[in-house]
């Protein structure tokens, strides 16, 4: 990274050449992959003739189309639309209640899975279809809800004996595996598989793994099929054509929010109620800071943390989006923020377990260890989680 540096600041046309040597895998990807829903030939067979529900919301985008309205012109019977976090049209902030309700262009009923009165549905609406089809935009980390409802969906299918198709799609956060896998104790609605913060897999993948590994309660296996991505594999720089949430509004904030997620269990801002969430971090008592930010209701943050105060802190924007994904799981900014803020433990809150997962990292950060040497006591997990994995790998 060094001699990069040294290239591009020392010589004008090596700095192009190598910019756009970076950007290449990007324009190649975004003109050659496929997303499972394109590959029609593949799972239109298998839901001919059949009633068909869909777990989707806003991403899953075939072309210039939802699935949903395509199955609809292709004139499949589609009986149900089941919508996880944000809603089905991806318009709710984080955590919010989402009722069930008619999806005004289709009329067709979708029945709210986020939360813990809608975790799974009900017998009447597992009577409602035949055949499952899951197509959701992931970004690959643990605390993530997609692929949680996914799961839910996967169980309700197994008791009642109903097949899953998933479609899959490209992992923004896949080239790469990192931070602690779940200690199992934290589980919650924030992390459901003793897996890293950043697994490395699609949402396919991960499919194929929750069965394999047995992982659905009482060790329950769905009749699934995952129609792979074409042209894809795990260096594929894949640009989301679509924001998946609405506190995730930009490629920076996708690659950010790994390290930045950690922030919701402090006292801190990560900039929810600014227009650059995920991508700075700050509080009101922050020294020596020469950024600064003032967190407001917005639609996709209604009362975020902090609202109405002036935050001192730091911007990571401008920061490649090489260098964040070669740091991986980066607890440096966690770290600075609580010496800055020098209130000790009173940092954290409960959440910050149930995001990172395991104990040790806050007690390593309050003993005043380097982000360096609390990811080398995760290593040897993501390793094995490697290997784990293997069998269940669809991409090079």
């Amino acid at each position: 990274m060094v001699r990069l540096r040294t290239i591009m600041k020392d010589n004008p046309i090596h700095r192009i050449l190598v910019f756009m040597w970076l950007l290449l895998p990007v324009i190649v990807c975004g003109q050659d992959i496929q997303v499972g829903a394109e590959c029609t030939d593949e799972y239109f067979p298998l839901i001919k003739g059949k009633r068909v529900a869909v777990m989707s919301n806003h991403t899953g985008m075939v072309g210039s189309e939802h699935l949903v309205d395509m199955l609809r012109r292709e004139g499949f019977n589609l009986t149900a639309i089941f919508s996880p976090e944000h809603g089905f049209r991806g318009n709710a902030e984080a955590g919010a209640h989402i009722s069930d309700t008619v999806d005004k262009k289709t009329g067709v009923a979708v029945y709210s899975l986020y939360g813990s009165k809608n975790a799974k549905p009900d017998k009447q609406k597992m009577l409602l279809f035949d055949v499952l089809i899951v197509d959701i935009q992931d970004v690959g980390l643990r605390f993530y809800t997609y692929y949680i409802t996914m799961m839910r969906l996967m169980d309700a299918c197994a008791e009642y004996r109903k097949p899953v198709i998933v479609l899959d799609r490209p992992n923004p956060n896949g080239c790469y595996v990192d931070g602690p896998l779940l200690d199992m104790k934290h589980k919650s609605g924030v992390g459901g598989l003793p897996i890293p913060i950043v697994h490395g897999m699609t949402l396919g993948e991960l499919a194929l793994m929750v069965n394999g590994e047995k992982w659905l309660p009482e060790g329950r296996v769905c009749a699934l099929s995952v129609i792979k991505c074409r042209n894809y594999t795990r260096n594929s720089l894949y640009r989301l054509p679509v924001a998946p949430s609405p506190n995730l509004p930009n490629m920076k904030s996708v690659y950010l929010y790994p390290s930045i997620c950690l922030f919701e269990g402090t006292q801190a801002s990560l900039g929810r109620g600014t227009s650059f969430p995920f991508q700075v971090y700050g509080h009101p008592d922050m020294r020596d800071c020469s950024f600064s930010f003032t967190p407001q209701s917005l639609p996709a943050a209604k009362n975020p943390p902090l609202l109405g105060k002036l935050c001192h802190g730091v911007d990571l924007r401008s920061l490649p989006d090489r260098e964040i994904i070669d740091k991986g799981v980066d607890l440096s900014h966690i770290i600075d923020a609580y010496q800055k803020m020098n209130i000790g433990k009173q940092f954290f809150t409960a959440f910050f377990e149930k995001l990172v997962g395991v104990d040790y990292v806050k007690t390593m950060i309050m003993e005043g260890k380097t982000a360096e040497e609390i990811k080398a006591v995760w290593q040897d997990d993501v390793e094995k989680f490697k290997e784990q994995r293997r069998p269940y790998l669809l991409y090079e």
